[in-house]
């Protein structure tokens, strides 16, 4: 069911009422979550207003996803909660990137020598050309990773 929520906007910080538009839950769901799950904690600022952040939304989702999508008790939810995130520093520990989702591009090495070569300083028109051809490849890279 998670994927009739909207999309998550690139923002720094999220109002209660914005993630729970975002996530599908009532505000006062939100804050009883809170009390139930230690690992979500908002910011909070003057009067005791709450700021979520990205990984705070994505992990109101997954909390809503164990609990109306696949039955989990607060209780189970927890726990679960409290295993995936462990499994998520394993991983890091060990050096695994978490990209989920995300190809891996295969690259030719003669391109990579090609473009060593070509990334040496000739001149200041030289280093024009190579900035703009390496503009052009992370404007392509980053609309890969979008779509």
């Amino acid at each position: 069911m998670e994927s009739a929520l909207p999309p998550i906007p690139a923002k720094r910080y999220f109002t209660i009422g914005e993630v729970g538009d975002l996530c599908g839950v009532k505000p006062h769901v939100l804050r009883y979550w809170e009390q139930e799950f230690t690992q979500l904690r908002p910011m909070k600022r003057r009067g005791n207003r709450r700021y979520y952040q990205h990984h705070e939304v994505l992990m109101i989702r997954r909390i809503r996803d164990l609990l109306y999508d696949q039955g989990f008790t607060i209780s189970g939810a927890r726990n679960k909660m409290q295993e995936l995130l462990q499994n998520e520093r394993d991983k890091r520990r060990n050096g695994e990137l978490m990209l989920e989702g995300v190809e891996v591009i295969e690259v030719d090495e003669g391109y990579l020598d090609d473009f060593i070569e070509d990334s040496l300083p000739d001149g200041p028109a030289r280093t024009d050309q190579q900035f703009d051809r390496v503009r052009r490849e992370l404007f392509e890279i980053r609309e890969l990773l979008i779509s």
